[in-house]
């Protein structure tokens, strides 16, 4: 079976750029995990893991030890590399940006919003992982800033937000609504209600319109619901509705 991935028709259209959404199909792990799960957190086999993400590179072009992944911890952090991350020394941060060819940023998800960006003219990328919590608190204005310190303009990056839970399907309930109002007044188009009338949050939306106050140029959805799809894609929430464990999915960007 070969490795499935989505593209940005706008990133896709860059020379020296390689990219891809990756969903759950194409790897070797089993059960819960299948098949292209890359997640070392989740419980799944360490040799299928390893499998996986060189299956992934390999499909875009690199090799195994270019990748670069982080840490989660839903944060703000923005870190900039100049090399692969070492599996051992993995910084603690939710986006990453570089001006290195050859180093690949994988941001992990499922379904929170992967968050792909490039500024062409400078060669700089940028990826950045964002739930609610990060969204929130400014990861992406985070990931911008860094971004430009290494010679980007906000006007000129390009920006994908891959697969993402929706709004259908991502209820939060009355206390997060108001929570996050308190923090964004006049937020209340990122909110829809549900059938049974409860609140129901768009992520992807709303972190469309933190890219573009941070001064994003280009914004783009790629991808579909995370939760809807859960035959492409992993879904954290729908397998704790199923009572059971979900794998977790790779995004990755990479000048050549």
């Amino acid at each position: 079976m070969s490795v499935a991935f989505e593209k940005s028709p706008a990133l896709a259209a860059l020379p020296r750029l390689r990219h891809g959404f990756f969903g759950r199909s194409g790897g070797v792990s089993k059960g819960n995990y299948a098949s292209l799960n890359v997640s070392e957190a989740v419980g799944d086999d360490a040799g299928c893991i390893a499998e996986n993400r060189a299956r992934i590179a390999e499909a875009l072009g690199f090799a195994p030890g270019q990748l670069a992944i982080l840490r989660q911890v839903h944060s703000t952090r923005a870190v900039t590399l100049t090399a692969p991350t070492e599996p051992g020394a993995r910084p603690e941060a939710d986006a990453m940006v570089t001006k290195v060819p050859g180093v690949a940023l994988a941001i992990v998800t499922a379904d929170c919003a992967p968050i792909l960006l490039v500024d062409p003219e400078a060669g700089v990328i940028g990826a950045a992982h964002a739930g609610w919590r990060g969204a929130m608190d400014g990861v992406l204005a985070n990931t911008v800033a860094a971004m430009t310190a290494l010679g980007a303009e906000p006007g000129r990056i390009i920006c994908a937000v891959g697969p993402t839970i929706s709004a259908a399907n991502y209820e939060v309930g009355p206390q997060f609504m108001a929570d996050f109002l308190e923090r964004h007044p006049g937020g209340e188009r990122h909110f829809q209600r549900g059938p049974g009338g409860r609140e129901h949050f768009d992520l992807s939306g709303f972190v469309a319109v933190q890219l573009r106050e941070a001064g994003v140029g280009t914004v783009e959805i790629a991808g579909g619901c995370t939760y809807g799809r859960p035959d492409r894609y992993f879904s954290h929430r729908h397998a704790t509705h199923q009572a059971t464990k979900a794998g977790r999915q790779l995004s990755v960007i990479g000048l050549v």
